[in-house]
């Protein structure tokens, strides 16, 4: 039976804080592509160049809503690198038992920069 789509989610988050380079080429696809805010649609190979290095920084994944849907899971967390707090929420496709696409949508950072009931300029 294949693993679950959150399981392999899961599993590429924990191989940030393990700082376990091996896991995450061997869950991603061939076919990987990543986006965020500032990436759109890297191959593997410039993700892991542009994106794995932060694994150095990463401590921490804590779940705060976590959902599958398929071939989809969706996971809200907040994270923790060694200089700062943050929250996302990343949408993980999976085909063939493989990550085929990662989707982040950055959170904000913790604690929020804004005041509590306030907003802050876009800058």
């Amino acid at each position: 039976m294949p693993e679950s789509t959150l399981k392999l989610a899961r599993a590429r988050l924990k191989a940030y804080v393990d700082k376990d380079r091996a896991a995450i080429e061997a869950l991603l696809s061939d076919e990987y592509r990543f986006c965020s805010p500032i990436d759109n649609q890297l191959d593997r190979a410039t993700y892991l160049s542009r994106c794995w290095p932060n694994s150095e920084k990463t401590t921490s994944f804590d779940e705060m809503l976590a959902i599958e849907d398929g071939d989809r899971a969706v996971i809200l967390y907040e994270a923790a690198a060694r200089d700062h707090k943050f929250r996302n929420c990343e949408v993980t496709t999976v085909r063939g038992g493989k990550i085929v696409r990662v989707e982040v949508y950055f959170g904000w950072d913790l604690p929020h920069k804004a005041p509590k009931g306030g907003s802050i300029e876009n800058a």
